[in-house]
């Protein structure tokens, strides 16, 4: 007589279940516990205890992580400076396609163009006249290249406006929402909006500055040998939010007289400059988490 092995005992059937999944390149896994915490199952691969863990740390009440909210001034400012980093990015383009354009365009009208900065070329450009002349045929090519220089120009000439709007627009929600980030030097609206995406509308929701740190990508990493302790950045996290405080530092090493004197002490100390950077970084970090996390939330300002 064969004997079968008897099939996998599963628990009895309950109300609710907690499922875990442990994300990789070429699969899945997912694991359903019980609310006591007894796996009931895992596929494809049981033998995975990364999502059993992911699904264990929800039942402990060690995973409390919460989803960022967009339904306020937040949410306003992202899709502002979505609009405006598109913009920026079309102009940009445009503006090297013009220069690019007159590399091969005739010796006379390049060097009519000789020497004019990018905002004169721009304006003098968008002034040639876009209509094909009866003579068209007899220089097709030299025509050619003063329509494209127009309409290029006239281009970046829309999308300048269309950026300082933007710019405009996010500056008066900051003002209007949270004053207190532009009170600190080097935080500009442009910056304190970054940040302030990176938070959500709701940043209650980040529980510390550490918190913050990691979401910006700059919590310290240990790469320690022997006797010697170091830390690096992290390379994860928004990189948005991490440039935004790098240029916040630069700022303020210009500027600053406070930022310039802990930049020397520190430089006295053995510190490299890699790493003075990222300890003010931090604190820059530390400081526009507790004006936002202390500040008059963007629902209560008029």
């Amino acid at each position: 007589m064969v004997s079968v092995p008897s099939p996998r005992k599963r628990p009895s059937v309950v109300d609710e279940v907690v499922l875990g999944v442990d994300t990789h390149r070429d699969v899945h896994v997912a694991a359903v516990l019980s609310t006591l915490g007894a796996v009931m199952d895992t596929a494809p691969f049981p033998a995975t205890t990364g999502a059993i863990e992911a699904a264990r740390a929800v039942l402990s009440g060690h995973a409390r992580s919460q989803a960022k909210s967009g339904d306020g001034p937040v949410q306003c400012a992202r899709l502002f400076k979505l609009a405006k980093d598109s913009a920026v990015k079309a102009r940009t383009q445009a503006i090297n396609q013009l220069k690019a354009i007159l590399v091969t365009a005739d010796p006379d009208l390049r060097e009519q163009l000789a020497g004019l900065k990018t905002p004169a070329l721009v304006r003098t450009c968008a002034q040639f006249d876009d209509r094909e002349d009866d003579d068209g045929v007899k220089d097709a090519v030299g025509q050619a290249t003063r329509i494209a220089l127009g309409l290029l120009g006239q281009r970046i000439d829309q999308l300048t406006r269309q950026i300082r709007d933007l710019e405009r627009r996010l500056a008066g929600l900051v003002e209007r929402h949270f004053p207190q980030l532009l009170v600190p030097v080097g935080i500009g609206p442009d910056s304190a909006a970054t940040l302030l995406i990176t938070m959500g509308d709701n940043p209650e929701r980040l529980c510390s500055e550490a918190s913050f740190a990691a979401l910006c990508g700059f919590s310290p990493v240990e790469y320690s040998s022997g006797r010697q302790r170091h830390h690096r950045l992290n390379r994860g996290g928004d990189r948005r939010a991490n440039a935004a405080l790098y240029r916040i530092v630069q700022t303020r090493l210009r500027f600053d007289a406070r930022t310039r004197n802990y930049y020397e002490r520190r430089t006295a100390e053995g510190k490299t400059r890699r790493e003075i950077i990222r300890c003010l970084k931090r604190i820059a970090a530390r400081e526009v988490f507790n004006l936002v996390r202390s500040g008059i939330g963007p629902s209560e300002v008029a």
